[in-house]
């Protein structure tokens, strides 16, 4: 009975894939992909702000976050699903919970227990104690070489995806010390707008503008800058001078003829 549970929760899992197969093919663009996606992510976020569930400061982070990840977004496209294609992925549908079977059958140990909170919390130690010797190395390190450079980029990237903002920031201060980098400017930038540090983020945009003034996450950053500042009028006037620039099929066009709307 186990093992008929197990099949029929794996069937469950890929009926989406077997009907997307089977329904009438589209050809659909990556950046059409991307920014449905991308609009349900923003959706969804002002539905938890105005639902009470999401706080304002937390709101805002997340809405940069999506929005860094849309102006990143790969200019590219993607082929529709084509006959071949299809026929190709509807024997995955089939042979893949097959496989997974088999291969638990003879390499599974349900009896494992799950890991427990303890081993957790030793694990994140030990990951600490390995940022904290990484860190304690960079600072005996030459500043001005690029190993040092490219230590404080991880570091502070890592720094980042464990919510240490103010850690993440500082190991990015000094890698852009090291050598100033606008694309490195730019997340410190964002970083800084996140903790409602508009003025060294202004700062600092327009240092990495300076080398990369065509650059467009440089100039809607700077833009965000510039309403959170409540400088309204020049927030309009930098989005509008980059919207002129956007081509009409660029990801992030939508959000920013959205934020411009949204400008009081």
């Amino acid at each position: 009975m186990i093992w008929a549970l197990f099949l029929g929760l794996a069937a469950l899992a890929l009926a989406p894939l077997g009907f997307a197969l089977f329904r009438p093919a589209r050809v659909i663009g990556r950046k059409e992909a991307d920014l449905a996606l991308y609009r349900a992510q923003l959706a969804e976020l002002d539905r938890e702000r105005a639902a009470g569930r999401l706080e304002e400061a937390a709101h805002r982070a997340a809405m940069l976050e999506v929005q860094r990840r849309l102006l990143s977004a790969p200019d590219m496209a993607v082929p529709g699903r084509a006959g071949r294609g299809a026929a190709v992925m509807a024997a995955f549908l089939f042979l893949i919970p097959a496989a997974g079977f088999g291969l638990y059958l003879w390499r599974g140990h349900p009896d494992i227990p799950a890991a427990p909170f303890r081993e957790r919390q030793e694990a994140a130690a030990r990951d600490d104690a390995l940022l904290v010797q990484l860190r304690a190395r960079l600072a005996q390190t030459p500043p001005n070489i690029e190993a040092a450079r490219q230590g404080w980029i991880l570091l502070g990237n890592a720094e980042r995806g464990r919510g240490r903002l103010d850690a993440a920031a500082e190991a990015w201060n000094r890698a852009l010390a090291a050598r100033f980098d606008p694309t490195l400017a730019a997340e410190l930038a964002q970083l800084q707008l996140e903790r409602g540090e508009n003025e060294p983020a202004s700062a600092l945009l327009m240092r990495a503008l300076g080398e990369a003034p065509a650059d467009p996450r440089l100039r809607y950053l700077a833009g965000l800058a510039e309403a959170q500042a409540g400088r309204n009028a020049n927030a309009r006037s930098t989005w509008r001078a980059l919207l002129a620039d956007t081509p009409a099929d660029a990801p992030w066009r939508a959000l920013l003829e959205r934020q411009l709307q949204d400008l009081p």
